[in-house]
Formats: structure tokens, C-alpha cells, sequence
């Protein structure tokens, strides 16, 4: 069995510093089922942002959240790997949800089983279950 790593993505992309120098080890944090989610987003969408740290930009606890981030709760979707914020280059947030809710790419994002939107983000998640949640924020 091979571990999965995203296509599109850096691991400096999903993780903060602290947890970017476990090097290939840092994967095995994250849910596959988000990782695959994120290429196909990727595909779809186009340019989009989790973390963008390590290339000079503020923003460093989209991703995986440790008991380090001011953000942490140990309940968290994304203390367990399994959910990301994301910014969108070419679209909006709600566009993007509305795409996921209702458009035909509902299929290709079969793994998300919650979405988020705020101003200027889009949480999705990867939790366990069979249930849809749309949270507002």
C-alpha cells in the first residue's frame, strides 16, 4: 500500500512549520479521502490557497491544526486531518459551494460530507458519516 500524496499540493501547503519537518511523514496526517478531494478541486477550480506560509503569505492554520494554532479545538475536523480552508483564485466561495451542493461535480466531490463558507474561505471536510452538513459561519 502506498502512501498518497497530492498532486497539486506541497505539504507546506496543508501544515504549519513545526509539523512541515517531519518531511513525508507529515502525510500520513491527513485523511486520504481529503488529499484525493483536494487534486480533484484542484482540477476543477483551478489556483486555490490553504496555506501559503512558507511563501511569505500570513496565512499558516487553514489546514492541519495542532494544539499549537490559536484556532485549536480537539474536536476539529481539522486537528484529525480531515478538513482544509480554502481560498479560491478564479472564484468565488459560494460559487464554489453552490457547485458542490447542487452542479455536476457533485459526484467527483463524493468525500466531502460537510461545507463552510465565510467571507473570504471555504471549509470543507472529510468527517466519517453518511450525513451533508452546510455550516454557516
Amino acid at each position: 500500500m502506498s502512501l498518497y500524496k497530492c498532486g497539486w499540493f506541497g505539504i507546506e501547503e496543508l501544515v504549519s512549520p513545526d509539523i512541515v519537518n517531519l518531511g513525508d511523514e507529515a502525510w500520513e496526517l491527513f485523511d486520504e479521502k481529503l488529499l484525493i478531494t483536494l487534486d480533484r478541486m484542484r482540477n476543477v477550480y483551478g489556483p486555490m490557497t490553504i496555506n501559503n506560509w512558507a511563501h511569505g503569505g500570513e496565512i499558516t492554520w487553514s489546514g492541519l491544526r495542532t494544539i499549537e494554532c490559536p484556532y485549536y479545538n480537539a474536536l476539529s475536523q481539522h486537528s484529525f486531518g480531515r478538513a482544509v480552508d480554502i481560498v479560491f483564485e478564479n472564484f468565488s466561495t459560494c460559487e464554489v459551494e453552490q457547485d458542490i451542493l447542487s452542479g455536476p461535480n457533485l459526484k467527483e466531490f463524493e468525500h466531502i460530507t460537510t461545507v463552510m463558507y465565510g467571507e473570504d474561505y471555504l471549509h470543507i471536510d472529510v468527517r466519517n458519516g453518511e450525513r451533508f452538513t452546510v455550516l454557516t459561519a
